[in-house]
Order: structure tokens, then sequence, then C-alpha cells
């Protein structure tokens, strides 16, 4: 958890909070999407997380995505903003947080694959029509979207 977070979580408990994310759709050659392992729900995520103050969104996607993976990402390209009733989650330890999310699609990337130890388990890309059963559900709606449109054989740049 983020120390700004942590300060808004010491005066509200386990309240909901409107947080801002990014998560990024790493997609190799083989049109198989990078997921990581979390460590707090025990599910497969997009690699992502919250917005630091005074941060952008863009450098929020990437800084997660060197943070837990290793990689150091080249272009993005912006695949989606999801909230709603779909991106509210209940964390196992009674947090509650209503998730706007920034999706980003990359498929330029460099660095080594590791994990970070403290947010992930295991980082593993599979092919996008067989992907584990246990996604977190927060990014259930996006990764929902992406095997749909990988699919249909469309790309980041293909969609509206």
């Amino acid at each position: 958890m983020t120390g700004y977070v942590a300060s808004l979580r010491s005066a509200i408990g386990h309240a909901p909070l409107i947080l801002a994310g990014a998560c990024v759709i790493l997609v190799d050659r083989d049109r198989r999407i990078l997921l990581q392992l979390r460590r707090d729900n025990a599910a497969w995520g997009l690699p992502g997380g919250l917005l630091e103050p005074g941060e952008s969104l863009e450098e929020a996607a990437r800084r997660e995505v060197l943070e837990e993976t290793g990689h150091v990402v080249g272009a993005l390209s912006l695949y989606g903003v999801y909230s709603g009733r779909d991106l509210f989650y209940q964390y196992p330890n009674g947090d509650q947080v209503h998730n706007v999310t920034v999706a980003y699609m990359a498929e330029e990337y460099s660095g080594s694959l590791q994990t970070d130890g403290e947010e992930g388990r295991a980082l593993r890309f599979f092919p996008f029509d067989s992907l584990p059963q246990e996604i977190s559900p927060p990014l259930v709606p996006i990764v929902r979207d992406i095997v749909r449109d990988l699919r249909r054989g469309e790309t980041a740049s293909a969609r509206p």
C-alpha cells in the first residue's frame, strides 16, 4: 500500500475509497498475455497499480510494470477506461475500493522478467484463449475485453 493510501486508510479504516490506477496488457509475439499471481488475493492479474500524487497515469503504468515485472515498457496504447460496479473490490484485509482503471496495451518492452516478491508470487505469459480461471475480480472486465478483441484479431491500435 502506498504512503498516500496508507494515510487515507489510517483516517477512515476500511471504508470505501475511489482510487485511480493503471494497468498494462503486455502482449508477446505469440499473442500471449503477461499475468501476475498476486499475493493479496491469490488470483492472477495484470501488472499495474495506483496513481501516486503528482504522477500521470502513463507514468504510473510504466512504474508499476517495472516494479512488478522488471520490464521497461515502450509505446503505450490506450486500451480503455474502466469504472463502475464491476470494479468495486473488497480486499482480503477488509479495505474497500471503487477502482477507476486506465488500461494500456504494450507490445514493446524489454528487460528480464522477474517478480518483485512483494506484490506478486509469479509471472507468466498465457495464451489469450487459455487463461487461468482465477482472475483478480476488478480486472475481470478488462481481461474479458482483451480476450474478445484478440479473438477477433484486433489490437489496441484497431480499437475505436
